[in-house]
């Protein structure tokens, strides 16, 4: 296994269900081509790959690239349950090129942070994707931040993030002159792009590489056939049968998941380890009215306290000009409410039932009071900001986009902070991989967890 991993092993044994006839590899696509699903019940051809990535978002489509790429002759499929790619955590986050100061050294995260940055801007240059190295601004504007802010600045060189420095109030007027502070590090390696943008050319790139992208696939079951018995010395070529909610059905030897928000539910229906679960925290943002985007240069991020578990509302421009002011983060009440009255009742439960949300909630009473109060009030947001940019008022925003974050929680009430890599025994087991929480930078760190997950399907499934 490679070393820096994190795994969960799961009791995970084979599923029940029946498989309705036999394989064709006449069956496949032209490579490079998406799949035209029949409308429902039996499939009018067996669909049959080497590998099966299921989740259309950005480290779904990194790690099926990176797949193929290192693999040209292994027929892969990327099943996504929308119409339409990247359209979820991938479509609905800041756009930030993070530098990876804020991850504990030595951790997965700080690790495939700096090495992502580092790739993404390689990518984006060789692929002509406009980004900005705006650069960002954490800012201390009380005393009692700056030895926080301190050791953020240590542990940002210890992570090896390029080009840090401590800056006093007439370094920060430079680069920010209508923000106030008292001291600041100075990111110039931070950066913005449109992430979408970034994960199509990556389905784009895997298509062109002979791969098969299967849209409207919600997948429902996975299961082993039934001719390929578990003693059986060789069994059938592909003996994981994958069914979506319409019947349709899609064969394969192995399975990556990458399911974001619905990771654990995709983990539990291969009959793997549930834990951790997924609690989803919406984000809101604000925008700031054209007219006063001349306010903010590059990104101005708080120093973020360690007694909370998120890191704060700060000020972020985006690739078309505006500048979004956010996010906070509030439960959400369905896994992909991204409106504030969004309710799903299986979600809640799950939530409520499975996971160690009621623990989080006690522990973190207070925080979770204000940025609920925050989400409902303006202005109380509003006052936040000005302790950055006084100049800011209520009539200069506007309400903005939302996000929901994949947050997986352990039953003690613990955000799960790093990577997470699941896999499992048995017949089902043994051939998957789950990718169970890949938390912000993930976009940031896409193509470093690609190769991370390429190394390992390759030593695992001895590929």
């Amino acid at each position: 296994m490679v070393p820096a991993l994190r795994y969960i092993r799961g009791a995970c044994g084979p599923a029940l269900g029946g498989f309705p006839g036999g394989f064709s590899s006449a069956g496949r696509p032209a490579p490079g081509r998406s799949w035209p699903l029949c409308q429902g019940g039996r499939p009018a051809s067996t669909r049959s790959f080497d590998v099966v990535v299921i989740g259309g978002g950005i480290v779904g489509l990194a790690s099926a690239r990176a797949l193929i790429l290192r693999h040209p002759a292994l027929s892969i499929g990327v099943l996504e349950k929308e119409k339409d790619l990247a359209i979820h955590q991938t479509g609905h986050n800041s756009g930030v090129i993070h530098s990876g100061i804020y991850y504990k050294p030595e951790s997965l995260k700080a690790k495939l942070c700096v090495q992502g940055a580092a790739l993404i801007y390689e990518y984006c240059k060789q692929k002509g994707i406009s980004y900005k190295q705006c650069g960002k601004l954490i800012v201390a504007v009380e005393q009692e931040e700056i030895p926080r802010l301190q050791a953020l600045y240590e542990r940002g060189r210890q992570n090896g993030v390029q080009g840090l420095r401590l800056i006093q109030q007439e370094d920060i007027k430079k680069k920010e002159p209508y923000c106030r502070g008292l001291m600041a590090i100075d990111c110039p390696y931070t950066g913005i792009v449109d992430y979408r943008q970034v994960a199509l050319s990556f389905a784009k790139d895997f298509q062109e590489a002979g791969g098969f992208v299967l849209t409207n696939f919600e997948v429902k079951d996975i299961e082993l056939a039934k001719e390929s018995p578990s003693r059986s010395k060789d069994g059938m070529k592909y003996p994981i049968v994958i069914r979506n909610t319409k019947g349709e059905e899609v064969q394969c030897q192995y399975v990556v998941t990458c399911a974001g928000l619905y990771s654990d539910r995709i983990s539990e229906l291969s009959g793997c380890n549930p834990d951790p679960q997924i609690v989803p925290f919406r984000g809101d943002y604000l925008i700031l009215k054209p007219e006063k985007c001349y306010l903010v240069k590059g990104n101005i991020y708080p120093v973020p306290d360690s007694r909370f578990p998120f890191l704060g509302v700060h000020f972020t421009p985006r690739m078309d000009g505006s500048i979004w002011l956010g996010p906070n983060a509030v439960l959400a009440f369905k896994r992909e409410g991204y409106r504030p009255f969004d309710f799903s009742a299986r979600d809640i439960m799950d939530v409520i039932i499975k996971s160690g949300l009621i623990k989080l909630v006690f522990q973190n009473f207070s925080y979770g009071v204000n940025e609920m109060y925050k989400a409902c009030f303006l202005s109380a947001t509003v006052k936040h900001l000005q302790k950055f940019i006084p100049e800011i008022t209520v009539s200069d925003i506007l309400r903005g986009p939302a996000g929901v974050r994949a947050q997986a929680l352990d039953r003690d009430g613990n955000l799960i902070e790093d990577f997470v890599f699941d896999g499992g025994v048995g017949d089902i087991g043994n051939r998957i991989l789950h990718v169970r929480n890949a938390p912000s930078p993930a976009a940031t760190s896409s193509l470093a967890i690609s190769g991370m997950i390429a190394d390992e399907v390759q030593q695992r499934f001895k590929l």
